[in-house]
């Protein structure tokens, strides 16, 4: 990016704003918007404009009015108008679409050193089903195009992949957040220094295979700690309680461990587990053997041990890579297991190890810890870091580099 003349061009850069908001539609985390501001003031400062895109939730499918419509009222790219002014200390146009007149008249009296916000792309259905007509009328309203949206990268969507090849190869590029992205990412691949931890959580291991099956052959050790641990578990002959479980997956979860002992890998699974007689924060909740759960009892963190367990094997390896929470992280009570290894990696980080934190309750779990500054690189990815670990292509890095919509 650092190559293009911005010098009097409008920019068309498609950002990841998609960030959470309270029900008075306060935004309460801002990191996406904070992480796509080195490429939107390295434009203003070249003597550009700035025309920025993005999607919000999912208009379409989460919420719709009865007549059939999205809310508007919610998924207004609006609600961030006045944060990303204050941020970027500009004042920030809004338009009230992505594409046709309204969007094109914004884009127009657009003037070098100004920012203008188009609205939602997923008030059109054609974003995401990659419709060529959307992301050509989209395509009109910039000089260049900048892909700065690594959260979407993996999706083939109008404004995140099929809009590139309407843009010359040498008006097409990456924003500086989305080079960082997968530039870590493939350091993880491709150049980690051993030895390699990957801490792997969360609910499913259905979620999970490619990625633990990819880092198999590149790691040294895989801890699995969240929901999806009791699958393994159970799959070893233990006794679960009423833990999440994916019993169509026991069989695989089988073969992943014989794989684990073919490619020398050390396997860790949770010894111990907060459990409780509910899934709530108010719940009687103790500690118990992760593999001998009482009936009537769910795990909802790791324990302890486990928690020390994980430590002490995080403390011993170089390059670590750390996706999907250890436990029900939102409720206090269960918590603890995943803010004990955001301190370990942090601590392991700090001794000269390099650390790649990816995924929503990961990154959450190191910004509450307070030790966000001592990761190597926080991803704002979620779908698109897993299958970038994965060893996939994802359709909007393709897209800059062809021209082509890529993989999907």
């Amino acid at each position: 990016m650092k190559a293009f003349d911005f010098k009097g061009k409008k920019v068309l850069v498609r950002v990841d704003f998609n960030v959470p908001l309270s029900k008075t539609y306060e935004i309460t985390d801002d990191t996406r918007i904070r992480m796509s501001l080195p490429t939107i003031m390295l434009i203003l400062k070249g003597g550009g404009a700035v025309i920025l895109m993005s999607h919000l939730g999912r208009p379409l499918k989460e919420k719709l009015l009865p007549d059939g419509t999205p809310d508007k009222e919610q998924f207004t790219l609006r609600h961030v108008v006045a944060h990303l002014e204050k941020l970027t200390g500009h004042l920030v146009h809004f338009a009230k679409d992505c594409v046709g007149p309204v969007a094109e008249d914004a884009a127009a009296r657009l003037l070098m050193g100004e920012i203008l916000l188009l609205e939602n792309t997923r008030f059109h259905a054609g974003e995401e089903k990659g419709d060529t007509k959307l992301a050509e009328q989209m395509a009109k309203l910039g000089d260049i195009y900048i892909n700065d949206a690594f959260g979407s990268a993996h999706r083939a969507h109008a404004s995140t992949a099929i809009i590139a090849k309407y843009f010359p190869e040498d008006k097409r590029g990456f924003g500086l957040l989305m080079e960082q992205e997968v530039k870590n990412g493939l350091h993880i691949l491709h150049h980690a220094e051993k030895p390699v931890m990957a801490v792997l959580g969360g609910a499913k291991v259905s979620d999970k295979i490619a990625l633990i099956q990819n880092l198999m052959a590149r790691t040294d050790t895989i801890a699995i700690g969240g929901a999806m641990a009791f699958t393994f578990l159970k799959a070893q002959g233990g006794t679960i309680g009423n833990s999440l479980v994916e019993d169509d997956k026991l069989e695989l979860a089988r073969e992943i461990i014989k794989q684990a002992e073919e490619t020398n890998t050390k396997l860790l699974l949770p010894t111990d587990a907060i459990v409780a007689n509910a899934f709530s924060a108010d719940a009687d909740h103790k500690v118990s053997p992760a593999d001998h759960i009482d009936a009537g009892w769910m795990g909802l963190d790791i324990g302890p041990e486990t928690a020390r367990m994980f430590s002490d094997a995080i403390a011993q390896h170089k390059t670590l890579v750390w996706n999907g929470p250890m436990g029900v992280f939102e409720m206090a009570p269960y918590a603890n297991g995943t803010l004990a290894i955001a301190r370990a990696i942090a601590t392991q980080t700090r001794a000269g190890a390099y650390s790649l934190v990816g995924g929503g309750d990961s990154v959450a779990a190191v910004m509450q810890s307070g030790v966000a500054d001592d990761i190597s690189f926080i991803s704002t990815g979620g779908g698109a870091l897993l299958e970038l670990l994965e060893g996939k292509e994802l359709p909007g890095v393709a897209a800059i580099e062809h021209g082509a919509k890529g993989r999907r």
